[in-house]
């Protein structure tokens, strides 16, 4: 090296594509084994940390699983790693419990049938071991408190503990002398009780039974609030806010920001509602809170446009602070135009910079500086572009499909038909994409994806990235199956763990 002269380091390359291995499936299937309609899983999300994953069902009912794999040295993960302890395992997680949250209800007022369905489930923040979370169905949110409690027995009676019949035992450590009236101890013996559990002569002094608490612990949740009565159609979202104090539900015309320790009221901060409901061109479909700055929100419509707003301009947010949606290329509109713009699901990056949302065809990844258009784009379903009018037939253009982010905000991932899930890499020059089966052998069903480069459309790197661009079948010959399909998944917040499910089954998959 000369004097002076300094060396460059060459600029990182984008990230290796990742190998994901099958790690955990919950309530697989038996083939053949028919499904129950409310068994099927309808919501799925980690929390903040990572360790607890919940899940929905049509059913009404809550399942939460906690990560059992960093429990088991007695440290947390965070710690090891700062110990440079080897960490070989990848994250595993186990049942944790289950509560029924909705019921069936019927709306006497619209005769009309409230479905007991979980719609979402959204996590709040953790106090004193406890676990707080959110779930909807169509009408009514509810906040649950999962906690451990002791239980308690009853102790501390006249009765031999060899005999004691009804609600929980006898402690052994309590058999004191039975006291008389006046405080005297009574040293007779009486170990063998009529079947009446009295000696002869009767008892001296009754002793009342005392309830003790036992060093066992099982898991309740207590429903603490329910938000109910605010919205004329059905809920499609609801997001926690970074405060920790408010959240906000959104139905197809409006945007409802709650307190949390208040239930009775709520304030609506967006309304779509147009005063003649023959002029609605469109409809509320996605809605989430900024994970950081608790003054902003972004919310989808199903014209395919993302509005940011912030709750600083006014109480009422008609005006958007901006707007994001891509300009339609001309001469290709069609009759399924408007469907399949629709966007059905958005969420931020861990740090905010990006907003990603999901239409019918593509995944879009967008950034929040730049309004001029998608930062990058991800064919997900251009392959079935000519099937569009037998989609329509049947409803399927309709499914709402969900999308991700991984933690470190290098990849996306989105479910399809057949059960398959695909991950794309977002990271500049990346051409990652893989397209992965819900279950045990997920890499069976590989779709050969020929590798391009990224094109830049403008100055800007804006991006179109393809997917998986194949007829009805895929490399095996085998052809896509629009009954079954992947439409519910989530990315763990701090690891390349992605949990999806197919059906009633929990898949669970870590690269």
């Amino acid at each position: 090296m000369h004097g002076g002269d300094e060396v460059v380091a060459a600029p990182a390359g984008p990230p290796q594509p990742l190998d994901w291995k099958f790690s955990q499936v919950f309530g697989e299937r038996i083939a053949g084994e028919e499904v129950q309609e409310v068994d099927i899983i309808s919501a799925i999300e980690f929390d903040k940390t990572g360790d607890h994953l919940a899940t929905g069902d049509r059913g009404g009912r809550v399942v939460l699983f906690e990560r059992t794999d960093t429990k088991d040295h007695g440290v947390s993960r965070r710690d090891l790693e700062r110990m440079d302890y080897p960490i070989s395992r990848h994250p595993e997680f186990r049942y944790k419990t289950e509560f029924q949250s909705h019921e069936p209800e019927f709306d006497y007022l619209k005769s009309l049938e409230i479905e007991e369905k979980i719609n979402k489930i959204r996590w709040c923040q953790t106090a004193n071991s406890a676990l707080f979370l959110l779930s909807t169905n169509d009408k009514t949110i509810k906040f649950w408190k999962v906690q451990e409690k002791k239980i308690k027995k009853i102790s501390d009676m006249n009765l031999d503990p060899s005999k004691a019949v009804g609600n929980g035992s006898v402690s052994s450590s309590s058999n004191p002398k039975p006291c008389l009236v006046n405080g005297s101890s009574f040293d007779g013996s009486y170990n063998n009780l009529s079947n009446d559990f009295f000696p002869p002569g009767g008892l001296p002094s009754l002793r009342l039974p005392v309830v003790v608490t036992s060093q066992e612990t099982n898991l309740v949740a207590r429903c603490r609030r329910v938000y109910g009565h605010a919205h004329d159609y059905h809920i499609n979202s609801i997001s926690s806010n970074s405060d920790g104090e408010t959240f906000i539900s959104a139905d197809d015309l409006r945007i409802n920001l709650w307190n949390l320790e208040i239930s009775s009221q709520s304030f609506n901060i967006v309304d779509v509602k147009p005063a003649n409901m023959e002029d609605l061109t469109e409809v509320i479909t996605s809605a989430e809170f900024h994970p950081t700055h608790c003054n902003m929100l972004a919310y989808s419509s199903s014209k395919g446009s993302i509005r940011l707003i912030d709750l600083r301009q006014s109480a009422l947010c008609d005006s958007h602070a901006k707007l994001f949606e891509e300009p339609e290329p001309p001469g290709s509109r069609s009759f399924f135009t408007e469907i399949i713009a629709s966007i059905s699901d958005i969420k931020f990056s861990k740090d905010g910079r990006y907003i990603l949302s999901r239409d019918y065809m593509t995944l879009k990844l967008w950034d929040i500086n730049m309004d001029s258009g998608p930062a990058a784009t991800f064919q997900v379903h251009e392959y079935l572009r000519p099937k569009l009018c037998d989609l329509y037939e049947n409803d399927s253009i309709f499914d709402k499909f969900e999308c991700c982010l991984s933690g470190d905000g290098l990849r996306v991932a989105t479910g399809s038909y057949s059960n398959l899930f695909r991950v794309c890499g977002c990271a500049p020059g990346s051409t990652e994409s893989t397209t992965l089966e819900a279950s045990k052998n997920p890499m069976r069903r590989q779709l050969q994806t020929p590798t391009r480069p990224s094109r830049p459309l403008s100055s800007i790197a804006r991006v179109v990235r393809r997917g998986s661009e194949t007829p009805g079948v895929d490399t095996n010959g085998n052809s896509f199956d629009f009954t079954t399909k992947l439409l519910h998944l989530a990315w763990h917040p701090t690891e390349n763990l992605i949990a999806c499910a197919a059906a009633n089954s929990l898949y669970m998959y870590y690269a």
